[in-house]
């Protein structure tokens, strides 16, 4: 029965005390939240624990949630504050080689072709590693998640030309490393 309910129902009951509700919110949520943990930090255990971290400070704070914007939007707030507080107490940043998720084996597919891809996906993930933490989260949230320059500005708390400036600047660096990949 929880389960046909929508977020912002979830939400209201999770608020009340439901913690059946907040257990479909976070099983709901977490996929996507951990790939995007996962992309911003570059190690799996360490997304783990920070959406872990971020859904037991959610849990904390449901009274305060004032359903002005989307739960999954305020949890994308969450874990990129969370990842980017921890991507800033690193020094030097992860590599990010780990990040790049392998795509189904093609079997019709030649070496050579596998080769390439390959070495274009290790291409990129070095590109992305040459980004900052704010300009890489701007651009995972954008490209890979599809939120819009609102969105992302919500999440990441700061105002929209900044999202446009980080995210451009990350399109720029991007085709500049990738440009031997066109």
């Amino acid at each position: 029965m929880l389960g046909t309910l929508d977020d912002s129902v979830l939400v209201v009951r999770a608020a009340e005390g439901d913690d059946d509700a907040f257990e479909l919110l976070v099983r709901r949520h977490s996929p996507v939240l951990l790939r995007l943990a996962t992309r911003l930090l570059g190690d799996r255990a360490d997304a783990e624990d920070a959406v872990q971290d971020s859904f037991v400070n959610a849990w904390r704070r449901l009274p305060e949630f004032r359903r002005q914007s989307a739960f999954l939007t305020w949890m994308y707030r969450i874990v990129t504050n969370r990842c980017l507080n921890l991507l800033r107490a690193r020094r030097p940043t992860s590599d990010l080689d780990a990040v790049a998720e392998p795509s189904a084996p093609d079997h019709q597919a030649s070496p050579t072709r596998a080769a390439e891809s390959s070495a274009a996906a290790a291409a990129m993930s070095r590109a992305l590693a040459g980004l900052s933490a704010e300009q890489r989260a701007c651009w995972v949230l954008r490209e890979l998640h599809g939120l819009s320059y609102d969105e992302i500005a919500d999440s990441v708390g700061i105002t929209h030309q900044a999202v446009r400036g980080r995210i451009y600047r990350a399109r720029r660096h991007l085709m500049e490393a990738m440009d031997a990949w066109r």
